[in-house]
């Protein structure tokens, strides 16, 4: 195994297969993170937010099944990629399976492992990339793993009170009947 770099970032491995299924794991991760912002930042009703939703998981089981192939390949050193990405994954499908089976407080469910979820995602790439991008290499590992929930956490809370998620809220107005 050889690395190589490409546009100035290190590549640990340049077997053919694992540089195919990279390509494929880089789009999906750009995929996810454009459209899991959107579907952040859209109004929860019909329409764009569960469109970009939907993107989102399908970009995020992608990410899953190849984060896997190199882990596989290299797993003395991507394990732990490969536990972020099974993190990621299943809190994305806990916030599907919360809002399509109606959980007892869907909402608090779905928003919570659905942000947590793109919180792990971020988290993945900056533990696996924080140490080549600019400014972040200036910053302690630790920070790769801790900075995206730090920032991510408040503004899932946010989120969840804005939209009367949160256990205890009620909306300040109700409508009349």
């Amino acid at each position: 195994m050889m690395s190589i770099n490409i546009l100035g970032i290190e590549i640990p491995d340049s077997r053919p297969v694992f540089l195919a299924t990279l390509a494929v794991h880089v789009t999906a991760g750009t995929v996810s993170a454009f459209s899991g912002a959107l579907a952040a930042f859209s109004r929860k009703q019909v329409g764009r937010h569960p469109r970009a939703g939907k993107v989102y998981l399908v970009g995020l089981a992608t990410i899953f099944v190849t984060a896997t192939i190199m882990a596989a390949m290299r797993w003395r050193y991507s394990w732990h990629l490969f536990v972020i990405a099974c993190v990621a994954f299943g809190l994305g499908l806990l916030g599907l399976f919360a809002r399509e089976r109606q959980w007892h407080r869907w909402m608090t469910w779905h928003g919570s492992a659905m942000g947590m979820s793109y919180v792990t995602l971020l988290t993945g790439f900056y533990v696996d990339n924080g140490h080549q991008l600019p400014l972040w290499n200036r910053l302690p590992t630790i920070a790769f793993w801790l900075l995206p929930s730090v920032i991510g956490v408040p503004l899932i809370v946010w989120a969840l009170a804005r939209n009367h998620a949160l256990p205890g809220r009620r909306p300040a107005h109700r409508a009349v009947v």
